[in-house]
């Protein structure tokens, strides 16, 4: 359980090759975890599962080079058989992020083990009855948003209807005091929206092309980074009480 207890999803980075402007991912990875990211995952809908296999040694030979193989976590999208066949090269990844239409969660548990990290998305329909009532014996945090539409993840936050429900800063708090494990919430997060995200209490922000599209990613990576320790009032576990946000000009 070594993994799980030290898991940090504080800063968190999801990329893919048809994130960066054609750069290597593993430079856009180093950039982010030298800025003091605590949490890669490694995502595309376009790489084969060969391709994924790579990018995520790369990534983990990145992470090790950095010296922080010991706080990063390092995730694949989606891909269990990524993940096992990385594994079975001797690559060393950390878990998967899953979906609620992907591999059921128990089924990752049962294929990963015990000492492996396990993300799902929320479900955007019903997400506070969701939270409070989903079996969370198997996941080790929720993935939640967007705080904007984006065009990075067009699916984040689709409803039954077939509309994306943008989640604003008094939901996010909402859902930080009701979740009984780690929330990560991104979509759209930029370095403007950090202070704000901070206050909700939930654990952390996750970004795409807020560092993997910018011109400077390693620069911008260390004010997301910065901004969220700066930003951050709550320890972990305290969650501020919902009536701060009534009035917060962006809902």
């Amino acid at each position: 359980m070594h993994l799980r207890k030290r898991l940090d999803i504080s800063s968190y980075f999801i990329v893919g090759p048809e994130n960066t402007k054609g750069r290597p991912v593993a430079q856009i990875v180093k950039d982010a975890v030298e800025a003091g990211f605590t949490c890669v995952q490694i995502r595309s809908k376009i790489a084969s599962a060969r391709e994924l296999i790579e990018l995520t040694r790369h990534a983990s030979d990145v992470i090790a080079e950095s010296g922080r193989s010991e706080e990063v976590t390092l995730l694949v999208d989606d891909r269990l058989d990524v993940v096992l066949a990385a594994r079975k090269q001797g690559i060393k990844v950390d878990g998967i992020h899953v979906g609620q239409s992907d591999i059921p969660v128990e089924v990752c548990r049962e294929y990963l083990g015990e000492d492996s990290i396990i993300g799902l998305s929320a479900s955007t329909h019903d997400l506070f009855e969701y939270v409070r009532t989903a079996d969370v014996s198997q996941i080790d945090y929720f993935g939640a948003g967007p705080l904007h539409e984006t065009s990075t993840k067009p699916d984040c936050g689709l409803d039954l209807d077939g509309k994306v429900k943008i989640r604003g800063f008094s939901e996010l708090a909402e859902l930080a005091r009701l979740s009984p494990i780690p929330v990560v919430v991104g979509g759209g997060v930029k370095l403007d929206d950090i202070p704000q995200l901070a206050r909700t209490g939930v654990d952390g922000f996750f970004v795409v092309s807020a560092v993997a599209g910018a011109n400077d990613p390693r620069s911008e990576a260390i004010r997301l980074v910065e901004a969220w320790k700066a930003n951050k009032l709550m320890k972990a576990g305290v969650r501020p009480d919902i009536a701060d946000y009534d009035a917060d000009p962006f809902l």
